[in-house]
């Protein structure tokens, strides 16, 4: 058991607490000030931890993170991470730190406290220390879509963690590695640790640990399937179970409680496990659910109300859209002399477009298109800027209860929407391409982007637009097909456009004066509508569910359009 070291030295204010004493404005709330000077994780969430041994020694908690810190110890000799050896000559290990980390819940309770020992890969050397870095995890289309059919099917959804996880990886090359902090053995200088196993912060740890994770589980007759590397199948009879891997986060669907109780053991015996039942809280996602109504929802309620504190807009007035119909956003609004920069820079712009989009790739697909217009003002955004992501964080103050919902349908189809407003950069006269796909009638996938050429019409606008949804409604048929779990996946997939010249266009091998100036690669959509793998089929703009995510639109058309991509309030769904 390790003791804290004995302070020489009154321990000066922690750096993150340490107040700017420049003048600041009125335009940045009194909230985000203070939170300026502390740390975030990769959600944006404020979080008090120490950043290093020495603070976590003099924090009111030190108890407790001496707790964590011999947990993760005995984690490490259990594992065999490491033997002890004398440093060979010539020979230079990489250094080691401690990470401490408050773990808590969907309701900002804690959970636990978490010591981590970690290597500094900074001073890893390519081809010495490492050589392949890339690991694989599940993409959040995935994710939804297996979100999607447990809603469906009525299938039984369990969490578990594997504790430690990149401690399992086996590495290849020989590394030393300085003793840990407070855990030294001898004289440190000459005694190293020698890697036998992967180890946090190693450039190939996660790869290691992916590797090691599959070649476990396939043994024990799961598949990969081969559009998502990270998302695995068994079937036994009409009994079926799911697996999708996020790191060390495992989400297991199935109809069947006693393939879900053995895989739980098998994983238990192979990797000290987390059994966490019932999925609530996976990936910062809330998962709601009500089975009788075969309703399961998807929400950021707790991240997006942390989000509106931090800029200290929780108690602001409740905006009823994102944009207005008709408001253009340019270049000409940003600050145009020293003073408005110097102003602009004490405003916590990126920081908040960065909190948004975190929210938008993963549940609120209502706000990918303000997202993406104001993202494109990062490096010098105006007031006007400013002002309009404020209105963002209103209207998500009024619907931070809204969920990404999914249920039993009728039609267990993929369909796609697919839309562009053109030429509708004011700077680079560029159009906007969307496109969503719905599965059982609500969105698992969705992108809102700026086309990277200009369109000579709405035509070609379109047509664009359809080239780029096809390609991801082929990724998503291909995944849904590696499922095995759905019928009629070989049809034509279905892709709605309301354009109806981009339509005929997509249909024929007509060529005209309008169309000649087309690049050839865009042409692959007339190849995929004759082999059969997509159909582009005409739609009324009323109907096109996509609008909201290329354009401000009248409130009663948002939120008619939100509402059927499945953005709503549980209570809200009609049976």
């Amino acid at each position: 058991m390790i003791v804290p070291e004995e302070q020489t030295q009154q321990p000066q204010e922690p750096a993150q607490l340490r107040r700017s004493t420049r003048e600041r404005r009125n335009v940045i709330p009194d909230d985000y000030i203070v939170f300026l000077h502390e740390h975030e994780d990769e959600t944006g969430v404020m979080e008090n931890d120490p950043i290093n041994f020495h603070q976590a020694m003099q924090s009111s908690n030190s108890h407790k993170w001496i707790e964590a810190m011999n947990e993760e110890y005995k984690s490490m000799q259990d594992n065999k991470v490491w033997e002890l050896i004398l440093l060979p000559s010539g020979a230079k290990p990489i250094g080691c730190k401690w990470i401490f980390k408050t773990k808590r819940d969907s309701n900002d309770n804690v959970e636990r406290y978490k010591a981590r020992l970690v290597a500094k890969s900074f001073t890893q050397k390519e081809g010495i220390d490492y050589k392949e870095t890339f690991s694989p995890v599940s993409t959040k289309d995935s994710f939804r879509t297996i979100m999607a059919l447990v809603a469906h099917f009525d299938l039984e959804l369990h969490h578990m963690d594997v504790k430690t996880a990149f401690l399992n990886g086996d590495i290849e090359e020989t590394i030393y590695m300085v003793q840990p902090e407070n855990f030294v053995l001898g004289d440190p200088k000459k005694i190293v640790c020698k890697l036998t196993k992967s180890i946090y912060g190693l450039k190939q740890a996660s790869r290691q640990w992916y590797f090691k994770f599959h070649q476990i589980i396939i043994s024990y007759g799961f598949e990969e399937n081969v559009i998502d590397e990270c998302v695995y199948h068994k079937f036994s009879g009409s009994k079926h179970i799911f697996m999708v891997l996020y790191v060390d986060d495992i989400l297991l669907a199935t109809n069947d409680i006693g393939i879900l109780h053995d895989t739980k053991s098998f994983l238990s015996k192979h990797f000290e496990m987390k059994d966490l039942g019932d999925a609530s809280f996976v990936l910062g996602i809330e998962i709601h659910r009500d089975r009788s109504r075969g309703i399961l929802g998807l929400s950021q309620r707790n991240y997006i109300d942390k989000v509106l504190k931090r800029f200290g807009m929780q108690n602001s007035k409740p905006g009823d859209t994102l944009v207005a119909k008709g408001d253009k956003f340019s270049f000409s609004q940003c600050p145009k002399t020293n003073l408005e920069i110097h102003e602009m820079e004490k405003i916590p712009y990126s920081s908040a477009i960065g909190s948004f989009m975190y929210a938008q790739v993963r549940t609120r697909l209502d706000i990918a298109f303000i997202v993406g217009m104001l993202g494109r003002y990062l490096s010098n955004p105006g007031m006007d800027h400013w002002k309009a992501a404020k209105r963002v964080m209103r209207y998500l103050q009024r619907t931070n209860e809204y969920m990404l919902t999914y249920r039993r349908s009728d039609q267990l189809e993929i369909i796609g929407y697919s839309d562009s407003d053109f030429a509708g950069c004011q700077d680079s006269r560029r159009s906007t391409s969307c496109y969503i796909y719905m599965l059982a009638g609500r969105a698992i996938s969705w992108r809102s982007a700026k086309q990277t050429l200009v369109a000579s019409s709405t035509m070609a606008a379109e047509f664009v637009t359809c080239y780029e949804a096809s390609n991801q409604g082929i990724w998503l048929r291909n995944f849904v097909t590696g499922l095995r779990i759905l019928e009629g996946v070989e049809r034509p997939l279905k892709i709605f456009c309301d354009n109806k010249s981009a339509v005929l266009y997509s249909n024929n091998n007509r060529s005209s004066t309008k169309s000649k100036h087309i690049d050839i690669k865009f042409l692959v959509v007339n190849e995929r509508v004759q082999s059969g793998q997509i159909s582009i089929e005409h739609i009324g703009t009323n109907s096109m569910i996509a609008d909201p995510l290329t354009k401000g639109l009248p409130p009663k058309v948002f939120h008619e359009h939100t509402a059927r991509m499945g953005v709503i309030l549980l209570e809200d769904i009609q049976i």
